[in-house]
């Protein structure tokens, strides 16, 4: 398994990548003003990146106890991004909502832009990080054909 270290390095990593890349992008497409989407974004990025390192936590535990390894094929690469999505969404669409002033369903209408965007970027963010951070005396994940 990973250590608590690396587990860190994973999560802050993926979130300052992720919110470079999807803040300027929500800003544009919803229309709100970077000042406004900004620190939505960043309040989102904390609230992921402990959800990042608790879940991802949790996940490789189950796999560990039940699998005896926390290699990841691709379909348990699937499960895992769209878990972890499902229960992000329920915690970023209330403080959404209540950050913009907008309805739930408009905040969840966001946030699932945000859970597709995430959801594609977890994969292959994942996957290279394997690649680049393996763990000690894992094999390397299979490169995609």
């Amino acid at each position: 398994m990973r250590s608590t270290a690396d587990r860190i390095r994973h999560a802050v990593s993926f979130e300052i990548s992720g919110l470079l890349i999807i803040t300027p992008l929500l800003a544009w497409a919803f229309g709100y003003p970077m000042q406004e989407m900004g620190p939505v974004a960043v309040a989102a990025a904390i609230i992921a990146g402990l959800w990042t390192y608790g879940f991802n936590l949790g996940f490789d535990r189950v796999l560990q106890r039940r699998r005896g390894t926390t290699q990841k094929s691709v379909g348990l690469r699937i499960v895992h991004a769209v878990l972890f999505e499902v229960g992000l969404l329920a915690l970023l669409v209330p403080m959404i909502a209540w950050a913009l002033g907008m309805s739930l369903l408009a905040a969840f209408l966001m946030d699932v832009s945000f859970g597709v965007f995430f959801g594609v970027y977890a994969f292959c963010f994942n996957w290279a990080y394997d690649i680049v951070f393996p763990v000690p005396g894992r094999p390397l994940p299979e490169p995609a054909a």
